[in-house]
């Protein structure tokens, strides 16, 4: 087939490796909807060339307007297919989420089975300990265009409007910069309720109060114990977070305490209804609508 008929994949070796040998249950799928429309499809690890066309590219941004993003939405079988790597200009981010009580039954069957899939019994046994569980991501020293203040400046605010201890962790598969860990660590001197630390999440989101990042997934795995958070950056699942201000900081901390959402008719709501679940029957029907809303020529 000529490139015009053929979607290629760009994926990381090791996720193209599988995808090739045919072990990647979501590629296959999208690559079985693919080929039953009359494309053909090729796999290629990031860092060959690229051309242009059809492409769906794992993560990254696409190379061109004829591709798309794939991303896993926190935890397997749960995909998303969007046009851009940016999760806060998803459909999902912009859609209202309204729960529908009608659905209120199948929503709480299904967060409970999702908290016991991920963390056994571990949400049924929380406590607020008066601790606020910051997760840090990269680019500590940085202030993106996408966030109010960088993470560091976000742990100072977390500091000063509130009187909790605060635990900050390093990401695991972060790289940071000697002066990015000198700065955290010059402030965990300068505050005895401070703790810098690697790891730690499943204890920390049952004993924190409440949870302050930028948009780590780490808050999404709070709703499943009951935890809200208070988010710094933008991203796709902030319907039930707080969205913080940088000029009225001290009402977002507030209100972070005071929230109590229906965790479980928007976990239902956002996996069940706004990203594709790979281990239904259904997916490739899910996938199917996806690539046409984006225009792509399947049947």
């Amino acid at each position: 087939m000529s490139d015009l008929e053929t979607v290629t994949f760009y994926m990381e070796p090791e996720l193209c490796a599988s995808a090739q040998a045919g072990k990647h249950n979501f590629i296959g799928k999208v690559a079985r909807v693919l080929i039953e429309s009359g494309l053909d499809v090729a796999y290629k690890p990031f860092g060959r060339s690229i051309g242009k066309g059809w492409s769906m590219s794992h993560i990254k941004t696409p190379p061109d307007q004829g591709g798309l993003c794939f991303r896993r939405a926190y935890h397997y079988p749960f995909w998303q297919i969007e046009q851009s790597a940016e999760r806060w200009s998803w459909d999902v981010a912009q859609a209202a989420f309204e729960p529908d009580p009608a659905e209120a039954k199948q929503a709480a069957w299904f967060y409970s089975f999702w908290q016991k899939r991920l963390f056994g019994d571990a949400p049924q046994k929380t406590s607020g300990d008066g601790l606020v569980y910051v997760p840090l991501q990269g680019k500590l020293l940085s202030h993106r265009p996408f966030q109010i203040c960088s993470p560091l400046e976000m742990v100072e605010h977390c500091l000063a409007h509130t009187s909790c201890q605060v635990v900050a962790t390093l990401h695991p598969n972060e790289h940071y910069e000697k002066a990015e860990i000198a700065a955290l660590g010059k402030l965990e001197k300068a505050h005895k309720r401070l703790t810098v630390q690697s790891g730690g999440m499943g204890d920390l989101l049952g004993q924190c109060d409440y949870i302050v990042t930028q948009n780590s997934s780490v808050a999404f795995n709070g709703y499943f114990f009951g935890k809200p958070s208070l988010l710094f950056r933008k991203t796709d699942f902030h319907h039930i977070a707080v969205q913080a201000d940088i000029d009225q900081l001290a009402a977002g901390f507030e209100a972070v305490q005071q929230i109590q959402p229906d965790y479980a008719a928007y976990v239902h709501w956002f996996w069940q209804k706004n990203n594709i679940n790979a281990g239904r029957p259904e997916a490739e029907d899910m996938i199917k609508a996806r690539l046409k809303r984006f225009d792509w020529p399947v049947t």
